[in-house]
C-alpha cells in the first residue's frame, strides 16, 4: 500500500519537475550569444524566477528521494 501511494507521488513529482522545467525563461541565446555582446547575460533574477527556482530544486529532492527509496526496495 505504502508503495503503491509513493510511486504515485514519485510520478507526479515528476511531471512536477519536468513543468516547473519548462517554465524556466532561456538563460542564453546559445551559440549565437557567445559573439554578441554580453550586456544582459548577468542580470539578476526576478523574485519569480528565484521562487521558481526554489520549487524546482525542491521537486527535484522529492523526486530523487523517492527514486532511491523505491529503488532500494526498502519497503518491502
Amino acid at each position: 500500500m505504502i508503495t503503491t501511494v509513493l510511486s504515485w507521488m514519485w510520478i507526479s513529482s515528476g511531471l512536477l519537475l519536468i513543468l516547473f522545467v519548462l517554465l524556466h525563461s532561456p538563460k542564453g541565446d546559445g551559440m549565437g550569444g557567445l559573439a554578441a555582446s554580453g550586456s544582459t547575460s548577468f542580470t539578476s533574477a526576478s523574485s519569480a524566477e528565484a521562487t521558481l527556482n526554489r520549487i524546482t530544486w525542491t521537486t527535484l529532492a522529492v523526486f530523487l528521494t523517492l527514486a532511491v527509496i523505491l529503488s532500494a526496495g526498502w519497503l518491502n
